[in-house]
C-alpha cells in the first residue's frame, strides 16, 4: 500500500518517518516544501501539490493545522476530484462537527473517511508510542489497524466519526487547564516564600499529582520555553475549538475561558511559537 502524508510539521514529520522506517511507500506534501527535505533524504517521494500525493496513493493521512487547512489541501477544486477510491485518515485536532462535515465531503467525492487523532508529543511520535483514538466503523478500524499501529501500539476504537475528535478536545482541555492550575500554584508558593522542592515533594506524594507537572516545572522555573513539543499557539487553537464545540452542550465554560485569556496573552507576549508552559510567565507577571 502506498500512503500519502499531508502535513509534515512538528508532529507530522516524525509520524511520516515512522512509516518510512516500516518500509511503507510514502508520498509527502507540505505547504512549506523545505520541511520535506528529511523525508526526501529518507526515500519518500515529495510533491508540490496535494492532488499529486492523493492521486498516487491508496491511503491519505492528514496531519494539518486545522479544518480550514484541510479544506484548502484536501477539498479544493483540484484535490477533491482525486478522492474517489481513496481512504482519508484525519489525525489532527479538529472539532467533531468539522470532522463529520469533512467526512461527508470525502464520501461525496467517492472516498472513505476515518478520524484518528493522537495524544502525545514529539518524543512519543518518534517512538511510536502515541495514544491513537479512532473514530470509524468497526470494519474500517480493523482494516487500518496495522497501519495505525505504526504510531501507537494500541489504537483504540472510540466510536463513530466525531467521537474520537471529541475525546481529543476533552484531553487537550485538560492539558490547558492542568498546566494553568499548576502554574498558578507554583507562582503562589514562590510569592509566599515556600520552597519549591518541598511543594513538589508534597504534590508528588498526593492524589493531586500529574506527571505533566514535572515535565513543565523546570521550563517554568528557568523561563525557558524554546524548542517546544507543543507550541502555545496550538494549545490556544485547541482551546478555542473546545469552547466552540462545548457551547452547544449547555456546559459552564467560565474556567476554560479564563485559561483561554491567559493563552491569548501569552501569544501577545510573543510566546506563540514557544512551549505552552510559557503561560507561567503570564500568570507570574499579571499583577506586575
Amino acid at each position: 500500500m502506498k500512503v500519502a502524508f499531508l502535513g509534515t510539521g512538528l508532529m507530522g514529520l516524525p509520524m511520516a518517518q515512522r512509516l518510512l522506517a516500516a518500509d511503507i511507500q510514502l508520498i509527502a506534501y507540505n505547504r512549506t516544501p523545505e520541511k520535506l527535505a528529511p523525508l526526501k533524504a529518507a526515500g519518500a517521494e515529495v510533491v508540490t501539490h496535494p492532488r499529486h500525493a492523493i492521486r498516487g496513493a491508496e491511503c491519505v493521512i492528514l496531519m494539518l493545522t486545522n479544518a480550514p487547512a484541510i479544506y484548502n489541501v484536501l477539498l479544493s477544486d483540484t484535490a477533491w476530484p482525486t478522492l474517489e477510491g481513496r481512504t482519508i485518515i484525519q489525525m489532527g485536532t479538529i472539532t467533531p462537527t468539522e470532522s463529520q462535515e469533512i467526512r461527508d465531503a470525502v464520501v461525496g467525492g467517492g472516498g472513505e473517511y476515518l478520524e484518528a487523532p493522537v495524544l502525545g508529543s514529539i518524543p512519543e511520535a518518534k517512538a511510536g508510542k502515541l495514544s491513537v483514538m479512532v473514530g470509524a466503523e468497526p470494519e474500517q478500524y480493523q482494516r487500518h489497524l496495522k497501519l495505525l499501529q505504526n504510531f501507537g501500539t494500541e489504537p483504540l476504537l472510540i466510536g463513530p466519526v466525531g467521537s474520537a475528535a471529541a475525546l481529543k478536545l476533552a484531553l487537550n482541555q485538560l492539558i490547558a487547564s492542568l498546566t494553568t492550575s499548576f502554574a498558578l500554584s507554583l507562582a503562589f508558593i514562590q510569592r509566599q516564600g515556600v520552597d519549591v522542592d518541598v511543594f513538589m515533594q508534597i504534590l508528588r506524594d498526593s492524589p493531586l499529582y500529574a506527571p505533566t507537572f514535572d515535565k513543565k516545572l523546570q521550563r517554568m522555573l528557568d523561563g525557558n520555553y524554546a524548542d517546544p513539543n507543543f507550541p502555545t499557539k496550538h494549545l490556544l487553537k485547541d482551546t478555542e475549538l473546545f469552547i466552540s464545540e462545548a457551547k452547544s452542550r449547555s456546559l459552564d465554560l467560565s474556567s476554560i475561558k479564563g485559561v483561554r485569556q491567559i493563552l491569548q496573552t501569552a501569544v501577545k507576549m510573543s510566546f506563540a511559537d514557544d512551549d505552552y508552559s510559557s503561560l507561567f510567565s503570564v500568570i507570574k507577571e499579571w499583577g506586575e
